[in-house]
């Protein structure tokens, strides 16, 4: 047992002592005294977008809520969520597809549920420099000879065009089928008129790219860079600080962000199986009070926490990459094309515009990409929609351990949504780079906006 730990519950005891004598004992503590379970390991890839879990960790936040957490980074997401599933892990960082996917049985059935979204925005669409300069050739310029921005995958188009022409098929990696950046880099290129191909579960096809014009395929993200070098791939869409390291490295160029593609769109939850949410229901509270607390102090007085934040996450044990390079997009700024530094001061939110709040209709937006590129493949109600998204998604836990913070008087109740009216939708949105209107409420109504994609009683 560890120094900090003997500690902590040595003061433990010193405190159930006091109460036998007749000292009230403090909500928190009585909060840790109730834990299922106080030792626990929760997975992670090298993103920076795992920051909650570091700093709750780093912090002391677990360990203010009685908890003892090892935190351990994965190999790849189907990994770290398979250890999940079998109970290897209590809990793990994980694409916000990823306990949606299982609940509808796309590549592992499983019941997992989230109640913790761990940041909004955070990832970029980067290429290689020689599909850049022939992309440059279609962008227009602002005054200072700068391209404009946000860059339209239209771009691409007579790029792909180019290849295809050639003989040549327009390879392009993602770092997971239900992942967000896939779904964002089919969104780009869809929207500039590239067709990202289907999914055909029904027929065994779970490649994604029938009917594509640019092939998409699964790399882990920190080969990403590695990868594009090698010409294996000419783009790729993937989480910080793997976009920014293509810059570092001088092997492509990051052309646009998601921020760009969707202002404030949801990335990475905190995920667990249902079975062990049932098994830890107090366990599971103060897990989410202390990644509350670490979102909440990496957004602090206007990002002020990001600089240490950058030294923590730099060290091999989490991210691993140079400080260099995960704090210039970690610190409000973004640099595309070599020395195109711009600000994008909400590049990383993880607390917010309520980010940490899991909201239905953010689980519906991804259920229907999943509907739209095939992984869904036959046309279903707007109800059920929601129903999965009722299922996986759990604003109530999420609440109560909202409303126990600011009972301790650790965060303030503005801090938060107002959770008597609060429906967990949030208010319909154009804020896309198509400037296609989303209302979460009426998916199927979404979904007949797009000319590429699956809609109303189409199957493949």
């Amino acid at each position: 047992m560890s120094l900090r730990k003997r500690l902590s519950r040595t003061a433990g005891l010193s405190l159930a002592l006091s109460l036998a004598v007749g000292s009230l004992l403090p909500l928190s503590v009585q909060a840790v005294e109730d834990l299922e379970k106080e030792d626990l390991k929760f997975g992670f890839i090298k993103l920076t977008d795992m920051a909650p879990l570091a700093i709750a960790y780093e912090k002391g936040f677990f360990e203010d809520e009685g908890l003892y957490v090892t935190l351990e980074a994965q190999a790849n997401w189907k990994v770290l969520l398979d250890r999940v599933i079998d109970g290897e892990l209590d809990g793990a960082h994980m694409l916000a597809g990823q306990p949606l996917g299982a609940t509808i049985g796309f590549g592992t059935q499983a019941d997992i549920i989230t109640a913790f979204s761990m940041d909004l925005n955070g990832n970029g669409i980067t290429v290689s420099n020689d599909v850049w300069a022939e992309m440059k050739k279609h962008i227009p310029l602002d005054a200072d000879g700068k391209p404009q921005h946000p860059i339209s995958a239209a771009a691409l188009k007579p790029v792909i065009e180019q290849y295809q022409a050639a003989g040549k098929p327009f390879n392009m990696g993602m770092v997971f089928p239900v992942s967000t950046h896939n779904y964002e880099l089919r969104y780009w290129l869809a929207a500039g008129g590239i067709h990202p191909g289907y999914y055909a579960p029904h027929k065994g096809d779970t490649s994604g790219q029938i009917d594509a014009q640019a092939l998409l395929s699964v790399t882990p993200p920190p080969q990403m860079p590695a990868t594009l070098e090698a010409g294996t791939i000419y783009g790729y869409c993937v989480g910080e600080p793997w976009n920014q390291q293509a810059v570092f490295k001088g092997i492509g160029v990051p052309v646009i962000t998601d921020y760009e593609i969707w202002k404030n769109n949801p990335e990475k939850v905190f995920g667990v199986s249902q079975a062990w949410a049932d098994e830890n229901p107090n366990t599971h509270i103060a897990v989410v009070k202390a990644l509350i607390r670490a979102a909440a102090w990496l957004d602090a007085d206007n990002n002020a926490n990001r600089g240490e934040a950058v030294e923590i996450l730099s060290q091999p044990a989490y991210v691993g990459a140079d400080a260099e390079v995960i704090a210039n997009s970690m610190t409000g700024t973004f640099e595309y094309e070599k020395g195109d530094v711009r600000e994008v001061p909400d590049f990383n939110v993880f607390f917010r515009y309520n980010a940490t709040y899991p909201y239905y209709s953010d689980a519906i937006w991804y259920l229907t990409q999943m509907r739209r590129w095939g992984q869904i493949d036959s046309a279903q109600p707007d109800s059920w929609y929601m129903d999965v998204a009722k299922k996986v998604y759990r604003p109530d836990i999420y609440a109560q351990a909202a409303k126990e913070l600011i009972d301790e008087g650790k965060l303030p109740a503005g801090a938060f949504p107002d959770f008597a009216s609060e429906t967990g939708f949030k208010p319909a949105t154009s804020e896309f780079i198509d400037g296609v209107s989303y209302d979460g409420t009426q998916p199927n109504a979404y979904l007949q906006q797009f000319e590429i994609g699956l809609k109303g009683d189409t199957q493949l």
